[in-house]
């Protein structure tokens, strides 16, 4: 095991603390980019199953293959990142190029042609692979923004403290007022409501976006010396064990998302018989989620980043377990264990990505060559796969519990959603805390690969006769 012995930072290299309006302007990128996450995460499955007429196992096979496919742009788009130079940075400049493109691919994505059979499943397939593409290009370079705007622990968690309250706040736009809006602009005509919703929730997006480019700044830049190449971006990522540790955390994230968020409507819709509950859900979600965001930074501090993400994860199981056994008639029970979770969840939330540019800073540190859009293009990675491989489960499940769109569930359906929501969609979660055992990053660590970094930067920013005589 590799010992330290804690250096105080370089003072000249001591960072100006962040503005409010730069945190501010950031964290709308991320309201803008949940506009888009978190409709394909708690509605794409209902609707392509319940508004565009496919059977939940072609939904299924959709999200699998296509986000399967999609994942392995993840890791190109990061390389393109790290190796793009302008005078607005490496991330920013890609940040406003995609905000038009993904926004007018998802108000696609949620149109329904007037065609039918394979015509019909062939529009779902490339509209649906155009927008993960472009997802990709937009989510991965704001992602590793945030790793190269300060290298200050602090800094960085204040950083991600207000990207996630503000992409919170983008949740309660989706999860509490996007089925009503559906319902109010369709009149009856789920396929116009859906339509008209995106498009005037993308036209907000796309003004966000622009906002977060012309408020943030790149100020982290690799040493020039520092030669790069695909080959060593992805030979150095694969000896990167904390990196390795992280990505495996973010598949069995976003697959217990995905199953859990997509039964979630047939959840209410269905075993309880109380849709008008799931907004409320949504809501109570989201304020525990909020309310647990700002105790990550002090709860982090005292018990170490690992060990909040592992208990987070582990209360989830549990309080999982408890509402797999909440019986038809106290859909209110599940509505409060769904907010505790989301309580106890949220304090993880920020601390993952500020683990992702630790991580970064630890492969510079190691391998003396900084790949940041590559690093944080594993969670790009893992959301998109865990996605693809959690649609496909939640999809099969109904299929092999025997679910019918629009009607009476029997028995057997209302258990494949009950699993789906519950004992399923948690299981994951169990998994990431065992593979969290092995992350090695910790406080102290953290700390003097800050130092040596900065002092690197230092010596390589002097003169080289000044670097000589020192």
């Amino acid at each position: 095991m590799v010992r330290f012995e804690t250096l105080p930072l370089p003072m000249s290299a001591t960072p100006r603390p962040l503005s409010f309006v730069e945190k501010f302007g950031y964290g709308l990128g991320d309201t803008a980019t949940n506009f888009v996450f978190q409709t394909m995460m708690y509605f794409q499955l209902s609707f392509y199953t319940d508004t565009y007429g496919l059977t939940a196992t072609q939904a299924g096979t959709l999200f699998l293959v296509v986000r399967i496919f999609d994942a392995f742009v993840d890791p190109a788009v990061g390389m393109l990142a790290d190796r793009t130079n302008t005078r607005w940075g490496k991330f920013r400049p890609w940040i406003l190029a995609t905000s038009i493109p993904l926004c007018v691919l998802a108000v696609l994505t949620f149109t329904t042609p007037d065609l039918t059979g394979g015509a019909k499943l062939l529009y779902a397939y490339v509209t649906y692979t155009l927008l993960m593409v472009m997802f990709s290009a937009s989510n991965i370079p704001y992602s590793a923004l945030s790793g190269v705007m300060t290298d200050d622990e602090g800094q960085r968690a204040s950083l991600s403290t207000y990207r996630f309250i503000l992409a919170f706040l983008g949740g309660v736009v989706i999860q509490v007022f996007a089925l009503p809006m559906v319902n109010h602009f369709g009149g009856g005509n789920m396929q116009k409501g859906y339509q008209t919703t995106m498009l005037l929730l993308c036209s907000v997006a796309v003004v966000m976006f622009f906002i977060t480019f012309f408020t943030t700044r790149e100020r982290i830049t690799p040493i020039s010396e520092a030669k790069t190449s695909i080959r060593g971006d992805l030979r150095d990522l694969v000896k990167n064990k904390p990196w390795v540790n992280l990505f495996f955390v973010s598949l069995m994230l976003f697959i217990a998302m995905a199953i859990r968020g997509g039964a979630n409507v047939y959840y209410y819709k269905y075993y309880f018989q109380r849709e008008d509950l799931l907004s409320w859900a949504n809501a109570f979600g989201i304020a525990g989620t909020l309310i647990g965001i700002f105790f990550s930074k002090p709860l982090a501090t005292r018990f170490g980043k690992k060990g909040i993400f592992q208990f987070a994860l582990l209360s989830s199981v549990v309080l999982c377990v408890a509402q797999f056994l909440v019986p038809t008639d106290k859909p209110q029970i599940a509505v409060a264990l769904g907010g505790l979770m989301a309580l106890l969840f949220g304090p993880s939330i920020p601390i993952l990505w500020v683990m992702l540019a630790d991580v970064a800073d630890y492969g510079e540190w190691k391998f003396k060559r900084r790949a940041t859009g590559i690093i944080f293009s594993a969670i790009s990675f893992g959301f998109k796969a865990g996605l693809g491989v959690g649609g496909f489960i939640a999809g099969k499940i109904l299929d092999l519990h025997g679910y019918v769109p629009n009607a009476v569930q029997s028995e057997s359906s209302l258990l494949g959603i009950r699993l789906s929501v519950t004992l399923y969609g948690v299981a994951p979660y169990a998994v990431a805390s065992v593979i969290l055992i092995s992350y090695s990053i910790n406080t102290e660590i953290s700390r003097q690969i800050t130092a040596d970094l900065r002092m690197r930067r230092d010596l390589a920013n002097k003169p080289a006769t000044e670097a000589g005589a020192a």
